[in-house]
């Protein structure tokens, strides 16, 4: 197990603290191979988690929740998986506390190089993941459930969701859209 940051940035742990979290009640999408429940959690490791906690990926549109997965499925595997079905699911989501850091100036402020942000191929993410990292680890550190932030991959914004800071019923399906069709994406 990953025992998180030695020490947290104390200049981010400041900014991020003068930060107050809102409520949201909304429409969020999800992307998951068939079969698997879209609520679900993990610790993946990526662009906004270090693998300490566990978290929600989600996106506040449909197409922004296809292309994020379209791009993982595409760049991270020689072949684009034909066999894998995968459903797009609309969630209900209703929150108490999420940080809204969608605004590409405040990640800069924060010390994300935006120039380099969703830029990076999949190969040479970690030279962008640490600090997007560090910026997620602190807001579960000050007890967000979650934060708004910008995707990497299509125009609109991603809610990455702590589940341990999140209550019962606070993420539920909606609705199964039923299957990608990939070549529509392409």
């Amino acid at each position: 197990m990953n025992p998180g940051p030695a020490r947290r940035d104390r200049a981010l742990l400041d900014a991020l603290e003068r930060l107050s979290g809102s409520p949201f009640s909304g429409t969020l999408w999800r992307v998951t191979r068939e079969g698997r429940d879209p609520t679900t959690c993990s610790r993946s490791g990526g662009r906004w988690d270090d693998a300490t906690f566990d978290v929600l990926y989600t996106s506040c549109e449909r197409a922004g929740a296809v292309a994020e997965l379209y791009f993982h499925l595409s760049h991270g595997q020689p072949v684009f998986p034909s066999r894998l079905r995968y459903h797009v699911y609309e969630l209900r989501a209703e929150f108490e506390d999420l940080l809204d850091l969608s605004d590409r100036a405040l990640l800069a402020s924060l010390g994300v190089d935006m120039a380099k942000f969703g830029q990076l191929s999949y190969v040479e993410r970690a030279g962008e993941y640490p600090r997007t990292q560090d910026v997620a680890e602190v807001a579960h550190f000050l007890d967000h459930q979650g934060i708004i932030v910008p995707s990497a991959r299509h125009p609109c914004d991603n809610a990455v969701l702590f589940c341990d800071r999140l209550g019962p019923g606070a993420v539920e399906v909606v609705a199964d859209h039923g299957v990608v069709d990939w070549g529509v994406v392409r």
